[in-house]
């Protein structure tokens, strides 16, 4: 039962990937048909990620009342919703609009699962369930790289993730008395208290606001390079739209392979060890995306950006436990996703606006930036949390 459950945890991830790798590889075609500046798209993401932060803060008591399973079901339903409305919105302010349940129903779940599996799993099943998101996030560009040129290009790329969406959503709803039975057994073996912490309290455990700067920034990079690769590879690489939005594909293939590696090493290295290796790998990443001259060196280093920046989030989220106690791990989590999601807001914005004031080129220097903060941080917060629980 355990087992079949995980599996549909799994297939909930992909349904939380689908929607996330649509927007950035189509937004070059779309600005077109709206009509809008091309620094709209941060706009889009921003509301998105506003609401994706207040349903991650709120996901410790919701979840707490209604449990994983249909907060997940509901969830998924939610981001279907959107995703059928923007293939059907004619103006900007539609898209601003639907953004707001895809934002909540994407926050609620992903707090709730990460919370849930860190648990209750091994961090190898952390890092393919992250793997499972990277699956979903490259099927949508791939499907978009192959209608994009038709009638009604973006339009049916989200149309056809609309479909796959509500499979998923319809096989959640008809999952709801595993997640019963699988939570009576926990009940029955006695599982241990959790505790339920304000924000103020659980920003005053040691360690918690490093770890929250380090989500912040995995997804600020995360989010820049799938919102604006593609517009940096058009502008300045001279790529064709159908182009770039291949080389995204692969952005996010880099990404889902990353994490699946990192599940693969997990028996072997500790979590701590594997962000290292990680960031080595970005590194060498962000440096080929800033060399100048032929589009297939930026093409590696996106590619390469996602194989090291992948692993990052689940591995950062599995330490939660492990680092600040089962017991608050649940309250740590919801910040930490909130933190998360800040990133997403933050980090597209921040580039867009200054690739429309600057120019796009600033886009690899924004990468790098970001990159070296995070080295950074990560080396304190290590020593930080090795001190405290030692």
């Amino acid at each position: 039962m355990v087992t079949l459950l995980l599996a549909i945890i799994y297939m909930a991830f992909i349904s939380l990937g689908l929607p996330d790798g649509l927007l950035g590889a189509a937004w070059p075609v779309m600005q077109q048909d709206l009509a809008v500046p091309e620094s709209y798209a941060g706009i889009v993401s921003m509301i998105i990620a506003a609401c994706s932060i207040l349903s991650s803060l709120l996901s410790d008591k919701v979840t707490r009342r209604l449990g994983a399973g249909p907060v997940t079901a509901v969830s998924v339903l939610l981001t279907a919703a959107a995703l059928l409305g923007f293939s059907l919105s004619r103006s900007f302010w539609m898209l601003c609009a639907l953004a707001v349940p895809y934002g909540l129903g994407a926050g609620s779940v992903d707090a709730a699962l990460n919370n849930y599996v860190a648990l209750h799993y091994s961090a190898k099943q952390m890092s393919f369930l992250h793997c499972f998101y990277g699956i979903g996030v490259s099927v949508s560009p791939y499907v978009l790289s192959l209608v994009i040129g038709g009638e009604n290009g973006w339009r049916n790329g989200y149309r056809i993730a609309f479909l796959i969406q509500i499979a998923i959503c319809i096989l959640l709803f008809a999952s709801l008395p595993v997640w019963k039975k699988v939570s009576k057994t926990e009940d029955s073996a006695g599982a241990g208290e959790t505790k339920s912490l304000s924000i103020r309290e659980t920003l005053k455990i040691p360690g918690v606001k490093s770890m929250c700067a380090l989500f912040f920034l995995t997804c600020a990079i995360e989010c820049s390079c799938s919102g604006w690769g593609s517009t940096y590879l058009v502008e300045y690489k001279n790529m064709t739209t159908e182009q770039a939005a291949s080389v995204v594909l692969f952005y996010f293939v880099g990404m889902a392979l990353g994490r699946f590696l990192s599940g693969v090493i997990a028996d072997k290295l500790h979590s701590w060890k594997i962000i290292m290796i990680a960031e080595s790998v970005l590194g060498v990443a962000v440096l080929l995306l800033a060399m100048p001259g032929a589009a297939i060196l930026s093409s590696i280093g996106l590619f390469m950006i996602g194989l090291g920046n992948g692993p990052l989030f689940p591995n950062f989220n599995y330490l939660a436990p492990e680092s600040f106690g089962k017991d608050v791990s649940e309250s740590v989590i919801s910040l930490q996703m909130a933190s998360a999601y800040v990133g997403i807001l933050v980090g597209p914005l921040l580039c867009g606006l200054l690739g429309q004031n600057l120019g796009m080129f600033i886009f690899p220097l924004y990468i790098i930036c970001a990159f070296v903060a995070m080295a950074v941080i990560t080396v304190l917060a290590q020593r930080l949390l090795k001190k405290k629980n030692h």
